[in-house]
């Protein structure tokens, strides 16, 4: 019984040594040369030019989208996948760990996390290059943070925890913040991140204003996307900002993925 106690303890070290090298090369992760030095400039002359009623207007655009998405989009967002399917598959593997805790049971639910986010980037950059196309930019805007959340729910779901209370939309949103941030600001909002999950999951509670954060967020994420919404407002060269739609969901799920799965491997590891 001592013998398989130690090796269940000895495999879930190893995930989470896994889990954190995976981490730290997203939040080290350095800018590739061409974007910086082709790419980049582009963006940051394209982003010198715009007004600053055209930034406030986009990040208003954002925190509108937040709140209609939370409040009436979640119903709509959870008719694209079987909630209660990701459930029922969540207490399968769990009772399927609970008979044998290994390295191969642990790949199976992230390759089922994978199939999901793949499914979720595909979707992301056929929205961004239709609608860039069409010439459309700020107005997929709530379609696109409809998007980022349909990502993060089911991974969320998937590792057996809810998205529905406000702790978990701030959560959320810290994840969104981890993504869109760079440097030291990634590695705050990264490590904020795991504070605000283990006060969820210790029931400590956390003393953040739901409002103040979707506020944050929406200027984070606006600063982050408004050199790419505005391309993708003018037509057909606005088919590219499907590149920079892809680039955020994937991230998006990276990080989600790692933020869940380090609050799912804690239930266990406090186990052993």
């Amino acid at each position: 019984m001592r013998d398989k106690a130690s090796k269940n303890k000895k495999i879930i070290e190893k995930q989470v040594k896994i889990l954190m090298k995976q981490e730290n090369k997203i939040l080290n992760k350095k800018e590739n040369t061409y974007i910086n030095n082709k790419i980049a400039p582009i963006y940051k002359k394209i982003e010198e030019r715009i007004p600053d009623k055209i930034i406030i207007m986009f990040q208003k655009a954002f925190e509108k989208g937040f709140y209609g998405v939370f409040e009436k989009g979640t119903m709509i967002i959870e008719k694209s996948y079987n909630s209660e399917n990701l459930r029922n598959e969540y207490d399968i593997n769990q009772y399927i760990l609970s008979k044998d805790i290994s390295n191969k049971n642990f790949k199976k639910i992230d390759k089922q996390v994978q199939k999901s986010n793949l499914i979720n980037k595909s979707i992301s950059t056929a929205e961004g290059a239709f609608l860039g196309i069409l010439g459309i930019g700020m107005p997929d805007i709530p379609v696109f943070i409809g998007m980022i959340l349909k990502t993060i729910y089911e991974i969320c779901l998937h590792y057996g925890f809810e998205y529905k209370s406000e702790e978990e939309k701030i959560f959320i949103l810290n994840i969104i913040n981890t993504v869109v941030t760079k440097g030291k600001e990634k590695a705050k909002y990264s490590e904020e991140t795991d504070k605000i999950g283990y006060n969820i999951d210790t029931c400590n509670g956390n003393k953040i204003d739901f409002n103040e954060m979707i506020k944050l967020t929406s200027e984070n994420l606006s600063q982050s996307m408004i050199g790419s919404k505005v391309i993708q407002g003018i037509a057909i060269i606005g088919a590219y900002g499907g590149i920079d739609n892809y680039k955020l969901i994937r991230d998006v799920s990276k990080i989600a993925s790692i933020k869940y799965k380090k609050r799912f491997l804690k239930k266990y590891k406090d186990k052993y």
